[in-house]
């Protein structure tokens, strides 16, 4: 069974750092392309960043550009999600997705592409 679980959300104030590990269980790590989202009270989830299957390739959602930074250990079957300078805006559940892809440079941005989900883990940026 496949299961994506993540970890280090938290309380911080608006310029501070974060790291969000996603540790993946059940599935051939690479074959995998992975993404996190988020999803804030009220507003649909939104792409943050991907990762492509084996090229490596990253996206990013444009406000996230130059401040988070995906990416991913093979050896430890895990995603990570660095994020600097936070700000409150930036307050939002973060989930973990993953999905089985043949292309091996692809950057999938749509939420409805993924088929694996972790639980989230919370995010909140004060001002």
């Amino acid at each position: 069974q496949v299961r994506l679980v993540e970890s280090g959300g938290g309380l911080v104030q608006a310029g501070d750092s974060l790291r969000l590990s996603c540790a993946t269980f059940g599935l051939a790590f690479s074959d995998y392309a992975y993404a996190w989202f988020r999803q804030a009270p009220g507003k649909e989830r939104e792409f943050v960043a991907g990762i492509s299957r084996i090229r490596g390739n990253t996206q990013y959602l444009d406000s996230a550009k130059n401040r988070f930074t995906i990416s991913k250990d093979n050896g430890k079957r895990a995603i990570y999600l660095q994020m600097n300078g936070l700000k409150p805006e930036d307050t939002a559940v973060y989930y973990c997705a993953a999905v089985w892809t043949q292309l091996t440079g692809t950057v999938h941005e749509s939420a409805s592409q993924y088929g694996h989900w972790g639980q989230g883990t919370q995010v909140t940026v004060s001002s």
